[in-house]
């Protein structure tokens, strides 16, 4: 229903037809807010429009106080819909898939044209910061608002994507509506499950949708001509180098991990310490044994970001404990070789302890190195702008990791304080927020002649 000139999200009802996000997403309703200070009432300003369009989206939140907005949550689904409008007041075209990935559209100069894809995603960490994701997405509006009020158009269409379960905060399914646009979403990933026993197919009904469509979200060959991402750098090279942009080359690979620990649950004061299986002293181990051999090779990093201890009485020694691991390193070579030799050591700590452990690998990425044409036209983009330009990896894995695998690929890395991210201190400059759409749009449009260009990729 309308009220006002926002509108606001009903408690209850399934999507209907051309309704991007079903009225149940938003149990407890939510304000889309209007966008009364629009980039095209000032075009030498986009940084603190930007930023205000940021604070509100943070708004939309599951835990009051904090940032949390979880995949197919009411706060995420309400958070896309304010996403929405934005998209059709800049002038864009809005859909959503089955997997309730959001998109825009901005034609170019012939309709139906090939697309250069802006994006990121909206869901977030537990506890989040406010730009992880959601500064590439509201970006790529800003992009576009410029371009419609200019009355400009590009030989290539212009989509911004938003994407979701990028983080796997609630699903064991890191970046997963992403993956469904390239045809990399099967049924093992639609029947993973929440902490509460929910599946992600369960999840998409719910939410009002067709479970039964992923498959239907997958994009055909030449749809998208590339695919760029302004992102937080999430580390401290850019703000160490006195610079607020950088270019990417590549995206780190990664291994995650759920590893269940056996032992024998039993009184905490009967049973004699030398005839304990305690499963958490046991993972207790094993964590620190991660973190040795993480700390052995510069190219590999290691996080324990999970872990239960069961039944969790104060006086019961531990019978079961479940932790995560996740490992990412540049160097696919590195990567498998600590995870062989985590598994070996896992194996050693259990048999001397008297444990069963357990450690299933449920996802391998490699590294991905990002497409040179798109890289260049980063570069140039942001000595375009006034910055020396400066080429970096990434660490942290991203939704243009997944979109490499379909298309040119490519980011721009923005500075962030202290390199501090997934944490509620992450935090921007206006300044280096407006320099980052500006970079956005000129890479953009370098991109756009590029890719017109016979032979280009």
């Amino acid at each position: 229903m309308l009220l006002g000139s926002g509108l606001v999200l009903a408690a209850a009802g399934a999507r209907g037809e051309g309704e991007p996000f079903g009225l149940a997403a938003a149990a407890g309703g939510s304000t889309i807010l209007p966008m009364h200070q629009g980039l095209g009432a000032n075009a030498a300003a986009y940084g603190a429009p930007l930023m205000r369009r940021l604070e509100q989206l943070a708004a939309f939140t599951e835990i009051p106080g904090q940032l949390t907005r979880r995949y197919l949550s009411p706060a995420h689904l309400a958070a896309s819909r304010q996403v929405a409008a934005w998209m059709r007041e800049a002038g864009m075209d809005v859909r959503t898939d089955a997997l309730f990935s959001l998109f825009g559209r901005y034609e170019g100069e012939k309709p139906r044209a090939p697309a250069i894809m802006l994006g990121s995603h909206l869901d977030t960490v537990l506890d989040a910061g406010r730009y992880d994701g959601a500064l590439g997405v509201l970006a790529g509006i800003a992009v576009v608002a410029e371009l419609s009020r200019r009355g400009e158009r590009l030989q290539h269409a212009i989509e911004v994507a938003a994407f979701g379960e990028e983080e796997g905060s609630r699903f064991p399914a890191h970046i997963l509506t992403s993956s469904a646009l390239i045809g990399a979403v099967g049924p093992k990933l639609m029947d993973s499950r929440d902490k509460d026993g929910i599946s992600v197919r369960e999840a998409v009904v719910a939410a009002g949708g067709n479970a039964d469509d992923y498959l239907r979200c997958a994009r055909t060959a030449g749809e998208i001509a590339a695919y760029l991402e302004l992102h937080i750098e999430q580390g401290p090279v850019l703000e160490q180098s006195g610079l607020a942009l950088g270019a990417v080359t590549a995206i780190s690979g990664s291994h995650r991990l759920s590893v269940t620990v056996s032992g024998f649950a039993g009184h905490a004061g009967t049973v004699p310490m030398a005839q304990r299986r305690d499963a958490l002293a046991a993972a207790s181990e094993m964590i620190l044994a991660i973190e040795r051999l993480a700390c052995s090779d510069k190219a590999l990093v290691a996080t324990v970001g999970q872990i239960a201890a069961l039944p969790g009485a104060q006086n019961v020694i531990p019978g079961k404990v479940r932790f995560s691991i996740d490992m990412r390193s540049p160097a696919d070579g590195v990567r498998d070789r600590a995870h062989r030799a985590l598994l070996d050591t896992f194996e050693e700590i259990a048999a001397r302890r008297g444990v069963e452990v357990e450690a299933a690998t449920y996802q391998r990425n490699a590294a991905t190195p990002l497409a040179d044409g798109v890289i260049a036209a980063v570069l140039q983009a942001i000595a375009a702008c006034g910055q020396a330009p400066l080429s970096l990896p990434s660490g942290a894995g991203h939704d243009a990791g997944i979109m490499a695998r379909h298309c040119p690929a490519g980011m721009i890395f923005l500075r962030c304080k202290d390199g501090i991210s997934h944490n509620p201190a992450e935090s921007i400059a206006v300044e280096d927020a407006e320099a980052g759409v500006r970079a956005l749009l000129e890479a953009t449009r370098r991109l756009d002649h590029w890719l017109a260009r016979p032979g280009s990729q």
